[in-house]
């Protein structure tokens, strides 16, 4: 039985990573990336405002 409580982290860990890769693979693009594309170039934007400012 200490193989089974030695395996279980690893195997739990490399699920949720797998979950986590699939999620962030599965949101780029679509309909969010828009907004993000648009929320990148304000920032950036400001960013630059910023800079000429000074």
């Amino acid at each position: 039985m200490d193989y089974v409580s030695a395996l279980v982290p690893p195997v739990v860990m490399a699920v949720f990573f797998i979950g986590l890769i699939r999620v962030i693979v599965k949101t780029q693009g679509g309909a969010s990336k828009a907004k993000e594309d648009a929320a990148v170039d304000a920032a950036l934007a400001r960013a630059e405002a910023t800079k000429q400012a000074d």
